[in-house]
């Protein structure tokens, strides 16, 4: 199943709807609240199809992210190639510890888009990027999780663009701690929510035979595999149950694939080749089976940050 979240004309309000031959089947409620209840979501699936509270095409739809305010978004770092690639172009050896356990930041709910929603440059940035990514969100409540058995709370996948800026995220990191502005300005979600039985055709190595992409006005940048994951969302899932409940619509990225942002590319290729993203530019970033997020940059409404003091 497919499931995404709109905006309805008849009552202004955000609903779940099921993805059928380009049409949507509304349910009277948020797609959160269906994670939520005590039925599944084929059940919801099958009272959409035989009783919808409205149908509307997909195409004349007003899409927002399947999840608007996650409870929780914690974005990993599971991709080896993009570590690897990444921190040797900075000149930079990979912890061991990265080997050792998956690890993850906490990113912003408050920031959260859709996938054809305007992205604003970081205040202050003359860095931004994007990040090719997908995630996983919880639709069974859990914690204490174990990797071989994590993946039943997954209530499907969707894909994650975490947009960030470099130039603020390398100077407030040397502190220790981070990162934080560097990544809080938007993070887009979407289109669809697509359920594991999907996907299972696809499995292969410790994720999804998939195709992962990113264009910048038209031109290719970013292209690696779900497949080549060191850290499955298995892994990611347990570790982050640790001591803790996932909770239903909670988030779980997956970091970024290998070549997937341009910070991997500019510092391995040539920035003239791959420029900082400015306003204007339009991005897509595309998953096999997962859809398309498309997009354009434009710059901060105040053309310098608030002063700190």
């Amino acid at each position: 199943m497919r499931w995404t979240t709109y905006v309805s004309r008849t009552d202004q309000a955000e609903h779940a709807a099921l993805l059928v031959d380009g049409e949507l089947f509304g349910v009277d409620r948020p797609l959160i609240e269906l994670l939520r209840s005590d039925l599944s979501l084929a059940a919801w699936g099958e009272r959409a199809m035989t009783a919808p509270w409205e149908r509307c095409s997909v195409e004349e739809a007003a899409l927002v992210a399947p999840i608007p305010v996650p409870p929780s978004i914690r974005d990993f770092m599971a991709f080896e190639n993009h570590v690897v690639t990444s921190y040797a172009a900075l000149g930079t050896e990979v912890s061991p510890v990265w080997y050792d356990q998956p690890v993850f930041y906490f990113s912003n709910p408050a920031a959260v888009l859709g996938p054809q929603d305007v992205v604003t440059l970081a205040p202050g940035s003359e860095r931004f990027d994007y990040e090719l990514e997908i995630a996983a969100v919880i639709g069974r409540a859990g914690r204490d999780l174990h990797p071989d058995t994590a993946e039943d709370h997954i209530a499907g996948y969707l894909i994650l663009c975490d947009w960030s800026a470099r130039d603020l995220q390398s100077t407030e990191m040397r502190v220790g701690l981070g990162p934080a502005k560097g990544k809080d300005t938007a993070t887009s979600l979407g289109p669809y929510l697509v359920t594991p039985d999907e996907l299972e055709p696809f499995r292969a190595g410790r994720g999804f035979d998939l195709g992962m992409r990113a264009t910048v006005n038209g031109r290719e940048y970013s292209s690696g595999n779900w497949s080549d994951l060191y850290w499955s969302f298995g892994e990611m899932l347990a570790y982050a149950s640790r001591g803790t409940e996932l909770r239903p619509g909670d988030l779980i990225g997956s970091g970024t694939v290998g070549t997937g942002c341009i910070l991997e590319l500019g510092l391995t290729h040539g920035a003239d080749r791959y420029p900082w993203l400015q306003p204007g530019d339009d991005v897509l970033i595309e998953v096999d089976q997962l859809g398309a997020v498309r997009t354009s940059v434009q710059d901060t409404p105040a053309a310098d940050p608030i002063p700190l003091r």
